[in-house]
């Protein structure tokens, strides 16, 4: 049931295997090493929607704070890793993140591509943000349990974000749509990809 109703809340049509949080606790230096480079390309996604939108004064003002908390955030789960004496490892395709850029729709005016990009954001900060609740509440170490709460948190708040965004750059009702078409994408890619305790998403 709070697993339901945390979908509810995200929009997600589809949890995540039963079965990734007990494969990312016996692969902690490799959920750790995909989760710093998750950090690293949020914080790039965010300069790269600033310099193609400087025209886009509430988005600036939204996006450019996020730079700084999701290069923090990779700073942290670096920390982590030394911390716990392991390596951070080589970043890998994110086939996830590969399958979700392939439903973006090409062309159309700029404004239309602005959406597209922002609900694409919108969705992995979802994604992002229902692994983390199930780290934060699944794993055994209660360090950890903290340290993905911390981030569930904040994953939900950008989440938000950029649907508001999207909304205020478009209409609310073709934005609204759109996001339906998104989440019933992404259930689907979810079923298609191998359960994988390596890799965040």
């Amino acid at each position: 049931m709070p697993q339901k109703k945390e979908l509810t809340k995200l929009g997600l049509h589809l949890p995540s295997d039963p079965r990734w949080t007990d494969l990312a606790s016996m692969s902690l230096e490799d959920i750790l090493s995909d989760h710093a480079y998750c950090e690293q390309k949020a914080a790039s996604s965010c300069i790269s929607l600033v310099q193609q939108y400087p025209d886009k004064e509430l988005l600036v003002d939204k996006v450019s704070p996020i730079v700084t908390e999701e290069w923090g955030h990779f700073r942290m789960v670096v920390a982590e890793i030394k911390k716990r004496n392991l390596k951070l490892g080589f970043q890998r395709k994110d086939e996830y993140v590969h399958g979700l850029m392939g439903f973006l729709k090409k062309g159309g005016s700029r404004n239309n591509r602005l959406i597209e990009q922002l609900l694409f954001c919108a969705l992995i900060e979802a994604r992002s943000c229902e692994r983390f609740r199930l780290l934060s509440i699944e794993l055994k170490d209660p360090n950890l349990q903290a340290f993905y709460h911390h981030f569930m948190v904040s994953e939900a708040g950008h989440y938000k974000m950029f649907l508001e965004l999207a909304e205020f750059y478009s209409d609310k009702e073709i934005a609204r749509n759109r996001w339906q078409e998104f989440l019933a994408f992404e259930a689907n890619l979810i079923k298609g990809l191998q359960v994988r305790g390596d890799r965040m998403h």
